[in-house]
């Protein structure tokens, strides 16, 4: 069987995680491939939501193995606080069920120190979470990070630390004015640290690629989104790895001959954290009214910084883009339900800019807050759609709104979810 991969076709927060569960019973393997804790996926199974930030949506079902790809950076505190939650909710972690590449970085507190500093020296905002990420990013470009494989080592694991603390204290010091850290301290955290997560470190490159040999079912799990991508994305305004198809496998560290379905996750409608241009953002009723109140878990309130996240109108020019960039093979549409009580459900098709018209991007995501959206009204819907369970269910304004999305952008919708639950999916193409 192939290696399916699950991006983010937006900014983010698309739900990629609830998709993820919800075909994750079938893979031998689920993988997470880039990013770091700034990323959160919430997974609502049986009356009990699981909120995850390191740890790959298919622990949730007892079978596949978990695999934290060689593309991501990893803070052991979090990890472990991650891990202690799941088991308390009756979740096996052991290093049977959890695998970390012995190529992935470690994230320390220095970074978390630096990365606040940094931002909050800008003059100009880039929005970033506070958690350590561009540091730890950056550190790996230098070629001077510290590899998951240290931890397998505990007493060279504190020395290394020790010496990273007291070199990035001199940075804290004399660039931020900031007080040091206690490196003696940290040390001894990252010595008992090792000697939880040695037993999880492994190559687990050669893992992924006995089972694609094996003819098993791998899922690479991105996360944020496409145009959140460090390359492709709405540069500054960006996270600091790949978020596309090109960081799978280099994330994983395997090649692309077994690749089987790209999947787009979308949102229906479109949301943002954080700085950056947003055509479509919608900062009154409309906007307020997408987001929700904060009360549910499904509201738009980041699952890892509790910020509340912009909202706006479906955008159909970065979606066509977001396809074009990873080769998408089927787009899967979320929270399809929100839109329920719209009347009218906007999209916008194209930009208008100095009187002309685009119906696609002239320099990619470059000078994105130049232009304005191009709306087509479509007629919404007032019925509540989550007991939907087939396309038939649907009121006949809804199953526009999905087939306008394919039309406008040639990629086929292959599930659109009307819910937080795992049965509240429909298989739009059986």
């Amino acid at each position: 069987m192939p290696l399916h991969v699950i991006i983010g076709a937006q900014w983010g927060d698309e739900g990629k995680g609830r998709i993820l569960d919800a075909i994750a019973g079938e893979a031998a393997i689920v993988a997470r491939f880039s990013g770091g804790d700034n990323a959160g996926h919430t997974v609502t199974a049986d009356g009990k939501i699981f909120r995850l930030h390191l740890i790959p949506s298919g622990i949730v079902h007892p079978g596949p193995l978990c695999i934290l790809g060689s593309g991501m950076v990893i803070n052991p505190q979090r990890l472990l606080a991650e891990m202690d939650q799941l088991r308390a909710q009756g979740v096996d972690c052991s290093p049977e069920r959890i695998k970390i590449s012995h190529a992935a970085h470690i994230l320390t507190p220095l970074h978390i120190a630096l990365d606040q500093a940094e931002e909050g020296a800008r003059e100009k905002k880039i929005g970033t979470t506070g958690r350590g990420i561009g540091p730890a990013f950056s550190e790996k470009t230098a070629r001077c990070g510290l590899r998951a494989e240290t931890l397998t080592q505990p007493e060279e694991c504190a020395d290394k630390i020790k010496a990273h603390i007291l070199r990035g204290n001199r940075t804290l010091e004399k660039l931020y004015s900031q007080p040091p850290l206690d490196a003696d301290a940290i040390a001894a955290t990252f010595f008992q640290f090792a000697q939880t997560f040695g037993p999880h470190i492994a190559d687990t490159s050669a893992l992924v690629a006995d089972a694609l040999r094996s003819g098993k079912t791998v899922l690479a799990e991105g996360a944020q989104g496409t145009l959140l991508d460090l390359d492709q994305g709405t540069y500054p305004f960006v996270t600091s790895s790949p978020t596309g198809i090109a960081g799978a496998f280099s994330g994983l560290g395997v090649g692309a001959r077994e690749l089987g379905r790209v999947i787009g996750v979308v949102k229906a409608f479109q949301t943002r954290v954080g700085e950056g241009p947003f055509p479509t953002e919608q900062t009154g009723e409309i906007g307020n009214r997408l987001r929700g109140t904060g009360s549910m878990p499904w509201d738009e309130f980041g699952t890892t910084t509790g910020r509340p996240r912009r909202c706006g109108w479906l955008d159909l020019m970065l979606l066509r883009y977001s396809a074009r960039q990873n080769g998408m093979t089927e787009f899967v549409l979320t929270k399809l339900d929100i839109l329920s009580g719209l009347n009218p459900v906007r999209i916008c098709a194209a930009y208008e800019r100095g009187g002309k018209t685009y119906p696609e991007l002239p320099l990619g995501m470059s000078g994105l807050e130049t232009f304005r959206p191009v709306y087509t009204d479509l007629p919404g819907w007032d019925e509540d759609i989550r007991n939907a369970r087939t396309k038939e269910d649907l009121p006949a304004a809804a199953r526009r709104y999905v087939e306008r999305i394919e039309k406008e952008t040639g990629v086929p919708v292959s599930l659109v979810s009307v819910g937080s639950e795992r049965e509240e999916i429909i298989h739009w193409k059986k």
